[in-house]
C-alpha cells in the first residue's frame, strides 16, 4: 500500500484536491484553523485520478472483504466514489444520508438492502469520524453487518482513531496526512519550517492557530 498511498497523495496535491497553506490557514466550518483543506470531490473531474482511486478501493475490498455483498457510500462526498466501486465489483450499491429525507419515505438509507447483509462503507475523507460513524450506525440499525470502512484520506487525528475503536469499526485509508506531508516535503511543495507547522497542527487541531 505504500506506493499507492504516495501516488494518491501526489495526485491530490497535483489536482489541488488538497491545498496546504501553513502561512495562510483555512477556517473550517467547525471554527478550527487549519493549514490544510481537502476536497476529494475534485478527483471525480480527473478521469486518470478517478480511475486510480477506484482501482485502489476495488483492490482493498477484494483483499480485505471478499465476502462483501453490498457497497455503501456516505453522502454526499462518497456517493459517486462508492457507486464507481460497486459498479466495478458488480455489487449492489446504497448510500447513507446524513439525516433522514424530509419527505416521502423519509429514508436515511437510499437503495435496497436487507437485514444481515454484509456491507463495506466507502468514505471520501476522515476527520474526527463523527459523520462517518453515523452512517455505520444507520446501517447497523437496519440490521446490516458493517465489515469495515474504506476512505480516500484521513487526517490521522487520535480522536478519530478512538471514535472508530469505540464503535468497533475497522478503518483503512488509501492515503493519510503523514504520507501527504512526506510527499509534499520531498517534492518541494512545502519547506522544512512548514513541515514543523503542519505536524504541530495535527497534535492539537482545535487549539492550533489561536
Amino acid at each position: 500500500m505504500e506506493k499507492v498511498s504516495e501516488t494518491i497523495a501526489k495526485q491530490l496535491l497535483q489536482i489541488k484536491a488538497i491545498k496546504l497553506q501553513p502561512a495562510n490557514p483555512f477556517t473550517w466550518a467547525s471554527g478550527w484553523k487549519s493549514p490544510i483543506y481537502c476536497d476529494n470531490r475534485k478527483t471525480l473531474s480527473y478521469p486518470e485520478v478517478r480511475d486510480y482511486i477506484k482501482s485502489a478501493f476495488v483492490n482493498l475490498v477484494n483483499e480485505l472483504y471478499p465476502e462483501a455483498e453490498v457497497i455503501a457510500g456516505v453522502a454526499t462526498g462518497a456517493i459517486a466514489q462508492g457507486a464507481l466501486v460497486a459498479d466495478e465489483l458488480k455489487k449492489p450499491f446504497v448510500y447513507v444520508r446524513s439525516s433522514p429525507k424530509g419527505h416521502g419515505m423519509e429514508n436515511l438509507i437510499e437503495g435496497d438492502i436487507k437485514p444481515g447483509t454484509k456491507v463495506v462503507v466507502i468514505e471520501d475523507l476522515i476527520s474526527t469520524g463523527g459523520s462517518s460513524l453515523k452512517a455505520v450506525e444507520a446501517l447497523r440499525a437496519a440490521g446490516c453487518e458493517v465489515m469495515g470502512m474504506l476512505a480516500i484520506f484521513t487526517y490521522g487525528f487520535q480522536t478519530a482513531e478512538d471514535n472508530f475503536a469505540s464503535k468497533e469499526v475497522k478503518i483503512d485509508t488509501l492515503s493519510n496526512y503523514q504520507i501527504l506531508i512526506d510527499v509534499a516535503a520531498a517534492t518541494g511543495y512545502v519547506s522544512s519550517d512548514d513541515v514543523k507547522t503542519l505536524g504541530s497542527w495535527r497534535t492539537n487541531p482545535a487549539e492550533w492557530g489561536k
